[in-house]
C-alpha cells in the first residue's frame, strides 16, 4: 500500500484504482466542479489506499478512496447533512437471530462503492 500520492502515481494498478474512484463520482453524479466563491476556503482532499485481500491474504484488488478533509468544513456553509452507512450492532444481532429462527441463508457481500441518496 502506498504511503503517499507520489508512490501511488508510480504504480499502474493504483492509478487504475484512483481512476475508478473518480469514475464512480461521475457515474453517481455526486461531484460538481464549481467556481470557488469569493472569501470561501478551499476544502482539501486526501487519498487513502488499501489492498483488498481474499481469505488467504492474497491481494485481489487495490482500493483508492478520495475523501474531503472534513475538519475544514462548516455545517450550514459547506454541507447541510451527513450520512454514514454504518449498521448498529443491535440491528445486526436482530438480523442474525431472525435469520436463524427462519432458517434463512445469509450471504456477505462487498460493495465496491455505496452512495446514499444518489
Amino acid at each position: 500500500e502506498p504511503k503517499s500520492i507520489d508512490e501511488a502515481l508510480k504504480d499502474e494498478h493504483w492509478l487504475m484504482a484512483m481512476q475508478e474512484e473518480l469514475n464512480q463520482f461521475e457515474r453517481n453524479e455526486v461531484w460538481d466542479l464549481v467556481p470557488l466563491p469569493k472569501d470561501y476556503p478551499i476544502i482539501g482532499t486526501k487519498w487513502f489506499f488499501r489492498n483488498k485481500l481474499d481469505e488467504s491474504g492474497i491481494i485481489i484488488r487495490n482500493k483508492a478512496r478520495l475523501v474531503a478533509k472534513g475538519y475544514n468544513q462548516e455545517e450550514g456553509i459547506d454541507y447541510d447533512e451527513t450520512f454514514a452507512p454504518v449498521a448498529r450492532i443491535e440491528a445486526i444481532r436482530l438480523l442474525l437471530a431472525y435469520s436463524s429462527i427462519m432458517n434463512f441463508k445469509l450471504y456477505q457481500m462487498d460493495v465496491k462503492s455505496a452512495f446514499l441518496n444518489g
